[in-house]
């Protein structure tokens, strides 16, 4: 299995699916990568009875319910009845229309938002390089990417 490959065809719909849990866009790229370092480490105990998107999601939501838990006991504020419940079906549905929301949302912004966005989140390029292809500074990129991220959450939030 190509462990990149991977990344690439499936960071932007584990994403999706960890913010319909956390709906908090950086805690939500946190358990995404953290989701994608355990997948890498356990690749070998992957056996191919569900999708591949469907094991990724399995170890999203238990990471996501992990920090969850974690976040409640330092907080105490959380209950455990309000962490979301999904099924299978369910899950997959919600999932869909949210990836899409996402890329519609995305296709709609703005430049230079959306090219900085699509080039870190999906291009994986650093701030520097991004800085350089726009001959602005690795700060700018930075600065860019986070209000890109602010205007797709505000989006998202005032779409539902």
């Amino acid at each position: 299995m190509d462990f990149e490959g991977l990344y690439r065809t499936y960071y932007m719909s584990v994403y999706s699916f960890v913010m319909t849990i956390v709906k908090n866009a950086h805690m939500a790229e946190e358990i995404t990568q953290q989701t994608f370092y355990k997948a890498l480490h356990s690749l070998d105990q992957f056996d191919g009875r569900s999708g591949q998107l469907t094991w990724l999601c399995a170890i999203a939501k238990n990471t996501a319910f992990s920090e969850l838990k974690r976040q409640k006991r330092f907080r105490q504020q959380a209950s455990e009845e309000e962490l979301p419940v999904v099924s299978g079906v369910e899950h997959r549905a919600e999932e869909d229309a949210l990836t899409l929301r996402v890329h519609q949302l995305l296709h709609e912004m703005e430049e230079p938002y959306k090219e900085v966005f699509q080039l870190r989140v999906f291009g994986e390029l650093s701030f520097a390089k991004i800085g350089v292809i726009f001959g602005r500074t690795e700060n700018w990129a930075r600065v860019t990417y986070h209000r890109a991220k602010c205007k797709l959450q505000e989006r998202m939030d005032d779409n539902g």
